[in-house]
């Protein structure tokens, strides 16, 4: 019989893609004054892998990830990805239901890195209040490994840099506590 134990915290990340900086910077400070310092910030990539968005947000889309200091308990994943829909809802074009921004909570931990999303399907587990969440990327042998399901633009070698050297402020951070005299 296994025993039950209360799981370490993990880093929360946010990838956001959207057109106007503005509207980026607007949000960013929401989630920051929700979850706290923002550690780290990419720079601007343009957002050019699929065209799922284009419809919705328009041409000429943007992506940043930012990742935030405090660590979160994995069960507050939910907590977040609804959060980040409400600020979603604050920024959508006059007059329509179409969004500025779309915002992807994830976490980071020492092997993987999970999204969470609204949508089920075959490789998403439910994880309550409507959410679902996927293991995106494996880490293994020192590196990042992609899935089947991985979404092109996480699966690139510039997302793969990103999402690493998140990683590393987190395995870093643990580190540091971990040598902290009592």
């Amino acid at each position: 019989m296994g025993i039950l134990k209360k799981p370490l915290k993990e880093k929360l990340i946010c990838g956001f893609i959207y057109k106007e900086t503005g509207v980026y910077e607007k949000a960013k400070k929401s989630l920051a004054s929700r979850f706290g310092k923002i550690d780290f910030e990419s720079r601007e990539i343009d957002f050019n892998y699929t065209r799922y968005y284009a419809a919705e947000m328009g041409e000429g889309l943007k992506r940043r990830f930012v990742s935030f200091e405090k660590l979160i308990d994995p069960d507050k994943l939910a907590d977040a990805k609804i959060f980040s829909n409400k600020v979603e809802e604050k920024h959508l074009y006059p007059g329509t239901k179409n969004r500025m921004i779309n915002i992807d909570p994830g976490l980071i931990c020492e092997s993987k890195l999970v999204l969470a999303t609204t949508k089920n399907f075959s490789h998403r587990v439910y994880i309550g209040k409507g959410i679902y969440a996927e293991v995106t990327l494996l880490y293994k042998n020192g590196g990042f490994k992609t899935l089947e399901w991985t979404y092109p633009d996480y699966a690139s070698d510039k997302y793969i840099d990103i999402i690493s050297r998140i990683r590393s402020l987190f395995t870093a951070g643990k580190s540091q506590k971990s040598h902290k005299k009592p």
